[in-house]
């Protein structure tokens, strides 16, 4: 089997797989696992755009990478623990890849620095976005080695040192500018892609489709229960809690802690309903279910197809930046909680529309206000600035009192 027992080696790796996701017309990107003897499990590059489409926003390299890990023990294969594997990747990991790391326990060596939306933005791996419970996890367990050079890609070694089996221990000049500068020739380009879709007063109702029509149809297989619950646009009422009690105790079923997350469109029907399901893989979350199964589905709807055709299924499936997100429980300070806002963040890649400023809401409140408040507000330049993640409790106290009252019973 390949080994890479150096870091320059291992990140040549993940470079080719960030040059590969820029051949695809996706972020520039790539990663690579390794085990303690720096055997080469996996690599993998960014598909978050497949065939000039958003095709799943969150697979970013190291997201994809977790989620094999899992998948493959789950399948009886002999994996070392995740503390004795490292990811290796071309891009300081995002918060939602972070977050996945984190929760899972694994290590990381980072090439290219990314100050709009990495976990260390700021560069001096103080990890200021992380809660500060996580911080110290961070600062273990993320290496950012040196770069040797007089250039701006040149850097000392931050944060915790490489691990034990590699040899040489630093990055080339030349490939940490390879790393970089792939990555920036395709951001402002798929960025792009997130705001093709028609403005909120061109969007049309699914619910007034045919049984029949393959829209329905395929809101029907992702979700059994879309199209049979309406609010006013923006405000769930209490009429939301039986879905959401039902994908409470599926998501406990799967291994979760109670977690649903329902996706209302720009008319207030309900389009889909997800639990987690964190019995195949660790991180699969609800958030991280319900935002993948929703652009999947448009994905799948829209590949192949004419432009006219796309842009049919786009208004009546409009971008999630005009739709309502509803959590049953608000985010924490924990990594997979971290995770889920950074996921969000990779969903939206923009700011929200003005007239939709509630667009990520949750029913049971925070145990710490403050701690929520002083979460947001730490996050990397992307999240805060430019999208401005605000996750709001919804304004209907009876659905309040209904998710809250089915979770004092259980």
């Amino acid at each position: 089997m390949k080994k890479a027992i150096d870091v320059q080696a291992a990140v040549a790796i993940a470079s080719l797989e960030a040059i590969a996701a820029k051949t695809q017309g996706t972020f520039g990107v790539g990663g690579v696992m390794l085990d303690s003897f720096g055997t080469v499990l996996q690599s993998v590059h960014n598909n978050v755009i497949r065939h000039g489409l958003i095709h799943d926003p969150t697979a970013h390299g190291e997201r994809q990478l977790i989620d094999w890990y899992y998948a493959e023990a789950a399948k009886g294969r002999a994996l070392p623990p995740s503390h004795e594997i490292t990811i290796v990747t071309s891009l300081d990991p995002c918060c939602m890849c972070a977050g996945a790391i984190l929760a899972g326990g694994f290590h990381v060596v980072v090439a290219a620095n990314d100050c709009n939306a990495g976990v260390n933005h700021e560069g001096d791996a103080s990890f200021t976005a992380l809660p500060e419970a996580l911080r110290e996890q961070a600062r273990g367990t993320f290496s950012y080695p040196a770069v040797l050079g007089t250039s701006s890609y040149a850097r000392q070694q931050r944060g915790a040192a490489p691990p034990p089996f590699f040899i040489g221990k630093t990055i080339a000049e030349p490939t940490q500018a390879l790393c970089s500068l792939v990555f920036e020739a395709t951001t402002e380009s798929v960025i792009g892609l997130f705001n093709v879709d028609p403005p909120r007063a061109s969007l049309l109702d699914p619910a007034t489709l045919p049984g029949d029509d393959v829209i329905v149809r395929a809101l029907k297989r992702a979700c059994p229960d879309a199209l049979t619950y309406r609010c006013e646009p923006g405000r769930p009422d209490a009429g939301l809690a039986p879905y959401l009690e039902h994908a409470v105790r599926r998501d406990r079923a799967q291994g979760g802690n109670g977690d649903a997350v329902v996706l209302l469109d720009a008319f207030g029907n309900l389009l889909l309903c997800c639990h987690g399901r964190r019995g195949k893989s660790a991180i699969r979350t609800a958030f991280m279910e319900c935002t993948r199964a929703y652009a999947q589905l448009r994905y799948k709807l829209m590949d192949g197809l004419e432009a006219a055709r796309q842009d049919e299924v786009r208004r009546y499936l409009g971008h999630p930046k005009d739709a309502t997100l509803v959590l049953a429980r608000a985010p924490d300070e924990t990594a997979l909680d971290v995770m889920n806002l950074g996921a969000y963040g990779s969903t939206m890649e923009g700011p929200l529309p003005a007239r939709n400023p509630a667009q990520l809401q949750f029913v049971l409140p925070p145990r710490d206000e403050a701690a929520l408040a002083r979460l947001c507000a730490g996050l990397p330049p992307l999240y805060r600035d430019v999208i401005g993640i605000h996750p709001t409790q919804v304004a209907d106290a009876g659905l309040v009192a209904a998710l809250a009252a089915g979770a004092a019973a259980t």
